[in-house]
């Protein structure tokens, strides 16, 4: 909330007292105005700090750093494509532009008025393509940044922000903790009670899923892998930051000596798939979903024989990974549930409604529900 605050008048002397001032000695009344102007002078100046404190706070980030931001924070700017994807789910009107083009499909969620949006790219991660000169044009008040710390987060976040000028904030974001992650957002842009709804929203999904997988022993997880790729021979490893998900709720059993945790995974053979013969594959949008099933190159592995494999739903963005962040509360949901489809009281269509509702503000039509989950709901 933007305080208004209010200078008080000066009270003027009265006519008489001035009269009488001025003719009991000239001298005197000189020096007496000009006290009174000195006096405003300091005034003015103190009230000029007052305001000048009131239109700025103190922030500490999660790496400790104290970070100077405007009272009210109006434009905002993502850092790279996990932090927009989280802003896109907690303040999408603040944004002054995207690290990334929306797609038909996700403009549809959030909204038209993105595909004009400028596109800036990306500070950190594989490649630094951000755009600064495009940034301070947009002129954001805070540039935001999620997800896990780096051994040079804090050294290329401080460079950042000295470059441009502009405030940089990191918001630290891990699948077991996003509520924690949506009450600091929620502090960071004074929207304490989004905040508090989504925060509340992703412990209620953790621990549900936590409390159910902790009912079924590691023996009587499912075993599967999850691939990739245009010839499905790339494989998320077990351990990867890719693979969080997966190795919660089941036994991966694609075990690697060098693993990746790249978006695109492992590169595979399919005999070491055959060897791993997994009971259950589920295929990343773009994969060999469609056609893996008429292969005979893949008729001998259980998952495809059984006719038990899937496709993970790929919008607004992939639900397992690439980029692993809040889209894996999605994935989180829809892996389980299955896997163990009696261990829970709702559908995959109940979650999947009340997750785009409740992250997204968009309220899925029967028809966009049931095109989402082709390939990706249990066989009859």
């Amino acid at each position: 909330m933007r305080l208004n605050r209010k200078h008080e008048k000066r009270k003027t002397l009265a006519k008489g007292a001035l009269a009488a001032l001025c003719a009991a000695t000239l001298c005197l009344g000189a020096l007496g105005l000009a006290g009174c102007a000195g006096s405003s002078n300091e005034d003015t100046q103190a009230s000029s700090q007052e305001a000048t404190a009131a239109d700025t706070r103190l922030f500490t980030d999660s790496l400790g750093r104290e970070v100077e931001l405007p009272a009210t924070i109006e434009r905002i700017c993502p850092s790279g494509h996990t932090a927009q994807q989280v802003l896109l789910t907690m303040a999408p009107d603040l944004m002054v532009g995207l690290s990334q083009e929306l797609s038909e499909e996700q403009l549809t969620i959030f909204g038209e008025q993105f595909a004009d949006y400028p596109v800036f790219g990306a500070v950190l991660g594989a490649k630094d393509d951000f755009n600064r000169e495009a940034v301070a044009a947009a002129a954001p008040q805070v540039i935001i940044d999620t997800g896990e710390v780096k051994k040079d987060t804090q050294e290329s976040l401080d460079a950042l922000q000295d470059q441009l000028g502009i405030p940089v904030v990191f918001v630290e974001a891990y699948l077991e903790d996003y509520g924690a992650a949506y009450q600091t957002l929620g502090e960071l842009l004074n929207r304490e009670e989004r905040g508090t709804k989504l925060s509340q929203y992703c412990t209620d999904v953790y621990d549900e899923v936590q409390t159910t997988m902790a009912n079924i022993p590691e023996p009587e997880r499912v075993n599967m892998a999850y691939l990739l790729g245009n010839n499905g021979l790339n494989a998320i490893a077990k351990t990867s930051v890719q693979a969080q998900v997966i190795d919660m709720v089941a036994n991966n059993v694609v075990v690697v000596d060098d693993v990746s945790g790249k978006g695109n995974g492992n590169e595979i053979s399919l005999e070491q798939i055959a060897v791993w013969n997994p009971d259950l594959i589920i295929f990343q949008a773009g994969s060999i979903y469609d056609t893996v099933g008429s292969d005979p190159a893949w008729a001998g592995i259980a998952a495809i024989t059984n006719g038990n494999y899937y496709q993970v739903p790929n919008d607004p963005w992939c639900w397992m990974n690439n980029p692993p962040t809040v889209n894996q509360l999605m994935g989180m949901q829809w892996l389980p549930r299955l896997l163990y489809p009696d261990a829970f009281d709702d559908s995959i269509q109940d979650v999947t409604r009340a997750y785009y509702s409740t992250m997204y503000d968009y309220d899925l039509t029967d028809a966009e529900l049931s095109e989402l989950l082709e390939g990706a709901l249990p066989k009859a």
